[in-house]
């Protein structure tokens, strides 16, 4: 059987590269090129990506969008994940950067409290219960990115009552500093007070010496002593 080699294979074995066409046109889309490759469109729910909350307070879902190449009728949406069932919470589409959506939500207990200015998407619950525990999706699509999906996962946990955290190691190595930190600055206070005195000291012996010298002068004639002026001997 004849077996026909593969167009993109050469002769030697080797693969042809295949050409790709460029995907952006100015240098600024091309320092993009890396990221639109793997979708230009980042959305993201923070550094910490789940909460533990009390019954009955108010939480705020987080949740911000970012592009190189910018955005237009970007799509986005808040979903609930209950047991396998997505809740849809709100949605809403951005036209351009700078304007202010018009958001849609479909929960009584939700507010939208983002902005376009801040490429910001994220919302309020208000007075959650256990049933509002579970996964909340920020998900986003921009059309100018070949409608590509994104969402960010962020996990809410309702309790009844705040972890009390065991804070005994912080307050002994806070003590500890302190008591270091106040034994350095009494010796300081202590080593200032010496070489002020030894310094008084230093003056009184050096007065003393002054004093003494002119004292020792005076009593041999020398300067400050008065001559006494015996008369002439008569004939």
């Amino acid at each position: 059987m004849k077996v026909i080699p593969h167009p993109k294979v050469q002769a030697a074995g080797s693969i042809r590269p295949t050409q790709t066409k460029a995907c952006c046109l100015n240098p600024f889309q091309t320092l993009c090129s890396g990221v639109w490759s793997v979708g230009g469109l980042e959305v993201s729910t923070g550094k910490v990506s789940s909460i533990e909350a009390m019954n009955g307070s108010t939480v705020l879902l987080p949740c911000t969008y970012s592009s190189c190449i910018g955005i237009k009728n970007l799509y986005f949406n808040w979903h609930y994940n209950d047991n396998g069932t997505m809740i849809k919470v709100s949605t809403s589409t951005i036209p351009i950067e700078g304007v202010e959506p018009r958001v849609s939500v479909n929960h009584d207990r939700v507010e939208f409290v983002g902005s376009s200015k801040n490429n910001n998407i994220s919302i309020l619950l208000w007075n959650i219960t256990f049933e509002d525990e579970g996964q909340y999706i920020c998900f986003a699509r921009n059309p100018k990115e070949k409608n590509r999906n994104h969402s960010a996962i962020f996990t809410l946990k309702v309790v009844d009552q705040m972890k009390e955290v065991d804070n005994t190691l912080t307050v002994i190595i806070v003590s500890v500093l302190g008591g270091v930190i106040g034994l350095v600055i009494i010796a300081m206070v202590i080593k200032a007070l010496v070489a002020h005195f030894l310094l008084k000291d230093d003056e009184k012996n050096k007065e003393c010496l002054v004093s003494s010298s002119g004292n020792d002068n005076t009593e041999n004639g020398l300067s400050g002593a008065k001559a006494e002026n015996k008369g002439t001997p008569k004939a």
